[in-house]
Formats: structure tokens, C-alpha cells, sequence
């Protein structure tokens, strides 16, 4: 937005930052910051960012998440105001509503050796909320397999290690909770979002965790 462009839009909103924010949150959706990095992207002062966050939140225009002890604002994508404020603020780029029942299906390939699918997940189903394994090339950065589920008893962290076993190669893999799993998705993780673009290979997904919109 010009300089030219912004003045009328500031009276509009009543208050500059405001107006930045709004289109820093409206023109990015799927995108999530901490204050900091904030007022670091639209110059403005730390205390009038965290003033007009708050008046932002208290009307639901813009949501909250706290992670590593950071609290992460992005846009409120539920508001009513939500889809005027794209079209105010990145009118070539207005989203539209996925509905997951008309997202295609995975197409999975096998991948391990000497035993089904179903088989290679059965001892640890009872632990395992969701499972990808990805294809990725010898020297390709990334991970081969994402783990989600309850690894308290560090039952999932021996299965993996038994999975690396059999596939007689050195694999990556991350292991992490649904909670954790979750949270990261909803504020737009760089990692979640790295794994979903690689190529899957194994996808178990029974609660529709990582398919769902």
C-alpha cells in the first residue's frame, strides 16, 4: 500500500497502526507473528502495537496462540468482517472456504519392506494419533517420517527406532504430541508446512488430524 493510498484508509480505521496491522494480518492469512517481529514489520512503536492488538482481539478481528512461551496474532478468519477486510486489504487474493470432503484422497504408496501397512502400525496403534512418511531422496533435506501421538512411555520412540531397522538405512524422524501437532499447524508452522509439501509415501490419519482444513 502506497503512502498516497494509506492516509485515506488510516482515517478510516482511526489510528495508523491499526490500519497496518489490519493489513499486515489481512494480506497474509495464513501467516501468524509474535509483537515483536510486528513492530519490526510495520514500524511501529511496541507499546501502540500491543495497544491496538489488544483492542483488535476484543472484538475478535484478529486471533491469539501461545507457543515457547511466545504469543502468536494472526487474522480471525472466522470474523464477519474477515472477508471485507481481504477484499480492502489484497483484493487479488480473496481465500476461499476449503471443504474437506471434496479434497482428494492421498494417494499412498508402500514403502516398507517384508510386512503390510498394517502390520508395521499394529503395535503401536493404541499410541499413534497420525502418521506420515515421506519419500524423500538420499541427500534431500526434510524428514522421512512424522510421528504424532502419546510418547510418554517413549513406546512410539522404540517403534520408530525398530522402523529404521528394517528399512537397513539411517531415517529423520520427529516425534511430537497431537497437542503439539495441532497447535503448530494452527499457527501456520514452517516445518508442518515443509512436511506437507514433500512427498508422502504412508499416510495414516485416522481422526482426519492432518487432512482436515
Amino acid at each position: 500500500m502506497s503512502k498516497e493510498d494509506s492516509a485515506p484508509i488510516e482515517k478510516l480505521f482511526g489510528s495508523k497502526t491499526r490500519a497496518k496491522l489490519l493489513e499486515l494480518f489481512f494480506s497474509n492469512t495464513t501467516k501468524s507473528y509474535y509483537v515483536r517481529e510486528i513492530t519490526r514489520v510495520i514500524g511501529e512503536q511496541i507499546n501502540s502495537v500491543r495497544r491496538e492488538l489488544m483492542n483488535l482481539e476484543s472484538i475478535n478481528i484478529v486471533k491469539s496462540e501461545t507457543y515457547d512461551n511466545k504469543v502468536y496474532y494472526s487474522a480471525n478468519m472466522k470474523s464477519p468482517y474477515a472477508h471485507a477486510f481481504q477484499e480492502i486489504f489484497n483484493p487479488h487474493k480473496v481465500a476461499v472456504p476449503v471443504n474437506v470432503n471434496t479434497v482428494a484422497p492421498v494417494k499412498i504408496n508402500r514403502m516398507f519392506r517384508n510386512s503390510n501397512w498394517e502390520e508395521t502400525i499394529r503395535p503401536v496403534t493404541r499410541y499413534l494419533s497420525a502418521l506420515i512418511v515421506t519419500n524423500r531422496l538420499p541427500g534431500q533435506e526434510g524428514i522421512d517420517m512424522l510421528v504424532i501421538g502419546d510418547d510418554r512411555t517413549k513406546k512410539l520412540t522404540r517403534w520408530a527406532e525398530v522402523v529404521e531397522k528394517r528399512q537397513g538405512r539411517p531415517m529423520n524422524y520427529v516425534i511430537m504430541s497431537r497437542d503439539d501437532y495441532l497447535y503448530r499447524k494452527s499457527v501456520r508452522d514452517k516445518f508442518i508446512s515443509e512436511v506437507m509439501e514433500m512427498e508422502l509415501a504412508e499416510l495414516y490419519d485416522p481422526e482426519r488430524i492432518i487432512q482436515a482444513n
